[in-house]
């Protein structure tokens, strides 16, 4: 039987516009699956890549194919998948800009992409592939800075199986609390909780039986309670700090996962208040005011970065508080993302315990409409919903 003809936006010089052009059909390894693509959405990590690849992932060699979010129906699968059948229909993360993938085949943007098995989940029917697709990149995102050891690593939902580290000692960046244990559920802050990071962490740490605080504009107070956030507090407001420290007085942290600008300033003395895990899982970091950034504009982003880097660094160091970005595409290789998707999230999409937020926003239809759809989210256009492309 003839391979499927396969087409690509490809990436062929930095900051170049994606060239539609045919493809490769790269057929499943053992422990991968092959689908076909019915819908792509786009982060600003896609915009980085464009624009920035040479910076943020040299290892990529132009011309190559970007894209991580992917929903379609598998086609084919490799002798060692028992998960999937041709015609499931499924999300992935794809891995192909992650050095330890590096892989064409892998990236999301064309016709046929080839899957990890592990970073692929199941969906339901009444899930449509426009809304499905919003949910890889940032739900590993969220994975990698609740659970993973070197970051907030919190106890795992029932569901996992994944060997978990015991947390450091006081003598770490981020001690342990050394008083008489707490009775109540450890307080998990989510700053910039409405967004698709963060209605993912929410959810996921609420099945890890955790209490979640969070922050967001009032606007989305309400999908923030339906979710299952105990309080709610306005990232605006003045009094937000201490407003939260005082509410958390006395009861067990957690940790805090930042996400937005300023955020990680926010939760310092947040953190440093606090009673338990006196850490940070960083989501977020200063962007330019243009991409690409060029001559005064790249020298003033760079600026900007190296300020609060080493700011950041030490106000946690002065405030006793750990800290560490999230690299999101950490699950590639790594029991956690298997634990993700095959533990968590397959199950929880088909007994509706999973909610899918924030909105989806479809602003083309097919591989040459992932250009302009780019364009939109560097412009942001992802500000309350997910820019999607139907293929």
């Amino acid at each position: 039987m003839s391979q499927p003809v396969n087409a690509a936006a490809y990436l062929t010089t930095p900051s170049s516009p994606l060239a539609v052009k045919p493809a490769p059909y790269t057929p499943a390894r053992s422990n991968e699956l092959v689908i076909k693509t019915h819908a792509i959405a786009l982060n600003w990590f896609d915009v980085v890549v464009q624009h920035m690849s040479s910076n943020v992932t040299p290892w990529l060699k132009h011309p190559f194919i970007p894209g991580s979010d992917v929903a379609g129906e598998v086609v084919e699968v490799g002798s060692s998948v028992t998960r999937f059948k041709p015609g499931d229909r499924v999300l992935g993360h794809a891995a192909g800009t992650d050095k330890r993938s590096n892989r064409a085949c892998e990236g999301a943007f064309q016709s046929y992409v080839v899957l990890q098995q592990d970073l692929t989940s199941k969906i339901p029917n009444s899930l449509e592939y426009e809304r499905a697709c919003m949910v890889p990149l940032t739900l590993s995102t969220a994975a990698c800075g609740l659970y993973l050891p070197d970051l907030l690593n919190l106890t795992h939902p029932a569901s996992f199986s994944l060997s978990q580290t015991p947390p450091p000692q006081s003598s770490s960046p981020h001690p342990e609390p050394t008083d008489k244990p707490f009775t109540e559920k450890p307080i998990l802050l989510i700053w910039g909780a409405a967004t698709t990071v963060g209605t993912s962490a929410l959810q996921l740490a609420l099945a890890s039986n955790y209490t979640v605080y969070t922050t967001s504009s009032p606007a989305s107070y309400p999908l923030l309670r339906a979710l299952g956030a105990t309080k709610t507090f306005d990232y605006a407001s003045p009094t937000a700090v201490p407003d939260i420290i005082a509410a958390m007085r006395g009861k067990p942290s957690a940790g805090a996962l930042a996400i937005g600008p300023a955020s990680t300033q926010k939760c310092i003395p947040i953190v440093a208040a606090s009673t338990g895990r006196k850490f940070i899982a960083q989501a977020s970091v200063p962007t330019p005011d243009s991409m690409p950034p060029k001559g005064f504009a790249m020298a003033k982003f760079i600026a900007k970065y190296l300020w609060f880097s080493v700011s950041t660094k030490l106000s946690c160091l002065v405030n006793g508080v750990g800290v560490k970005f999230i690299w999101g595409s950490d699950v590639v290789g790594c029991e956690l993302g298997k634990m993700v998707y095959a533990g968590f999230l397959e199950g929880a999409l088909e007994r509706g315990e999973f909610v899918v937020r924030p909105e989806a926003r479809v602003v083309g239809e097919g591989l040459e409409a992932l250009d302009a759809a780019l364009d939109v989210v560097r412009q942001g256009g992802l500000r309350a919903e997910k820019i999607v492309v139907k293929i």
